[in-house]
């Protein structure tokens, strides 16, 4: 990453659920926009996951150029980038971060964020109560899971992806709301884990909000990240504190 000098004003931005696509080239348009005109100025972005609707395999960054340009003059220009995956841009790897020119985390990623200690995650694993969803979870996180597939045709990938993602939108139509929420006692679990940190950053649920918590006599903040399907979504970090920070 490059390293044109200490910013000006120190910040850091959460981002995360863009899901960007071909079919929503708005959200990519605004995505753009937003590295050149507040993500520039920001020691670190952070992008926690489902960033794109889906993702192939990094033998496939030929499709996502423009993307992967406009992140890489980003690091160039001095803001560091960090991607952790999601559920749908698991497959994301080295190939992609190094043209990218971002580092990749591991969820949980446990960070010091302006004095205070904050564990980020995308937080799929903390939803506990969908099952279903966790056992698929479990199998295509599997390196022999994962090599297997990406040995297949990019186009057999797509079109099995596409199939998934279908079948995805129709059980999500009938599952309870709740279901695909974090889970109190997940949540719970994995600050104890952590030796409660101060702070809790994760996407997935699309639910933008602060919940204030209290883990064994632990105040934890857990800050939500919105998607962009809308409008786009981020938390703004630095000394003064934390705060969800709606787009135009």
């Amino acid at each position: 990453m490059g390293s044109a000098g200490q910013k000006p004003a120190a910040f850091s931005l959460f981002i995360s659920d863009l899901h960007l696509c071909s079919s929503r080239p708005a959200i990519t348009a605004q995505f753009l926009g937003f590295l050149q005109n507040q993500a520039i100025h920001a020691e670190a972005l952070y992008i926690l996951g489902d960033f794109f609707e889906y993702w192939a395999g990094d033998d496939d960054l030929a499709q996502h150029q423009p993307i992967i340009q406009a992140l890489r003059t980003l690091a160039h220009h001095g803001t560091h980038v960090y991607f952790m995956h999601g559920n749908r841009d698991f497959l994301i790897g080295e190939s992609f971060a190094e043209a990218a020119g971002l580092t990749l985390l591991a969820d949980p990623t446990l960070i010091t964020l302006y004095g205070k200690r904050a564990l980020l995650s995308h937080g799929d694993a903390l939803c506990t109560d969908d099952v279903a969803y966790q056992a698929f979870r479990q199998q295509v996180r599997t390196p022999a899971w994962q090599q297997t597939f990406l040995q297949q045709p990019l186009s057999t990938r797509k079109a099995q992806i596409e199939a998934l993602r279908q079948r995805s939108e129709q059980e999500k139509s009938g599952k309870q709301e709740s279901i695909m929420d974090v889970n109190d006692q997940a949540v719970a679990s994995l600050l104890r884990e952590h030796d409660y940190p101060e702070l809790l950053i994760h996407g997935h649920t699309h639910r933008p909000a602060r919940h204030p918590l209290e883990v064994d006599g632990h105040k934890i903040d857990r800050w939500v990240l919105g998607d962009w399907y809308d409008q786009g979504s981020c938390l703004v970090a630095d000394r003064q504190g934390i705060r969800n920070q709606p787009l135009d």
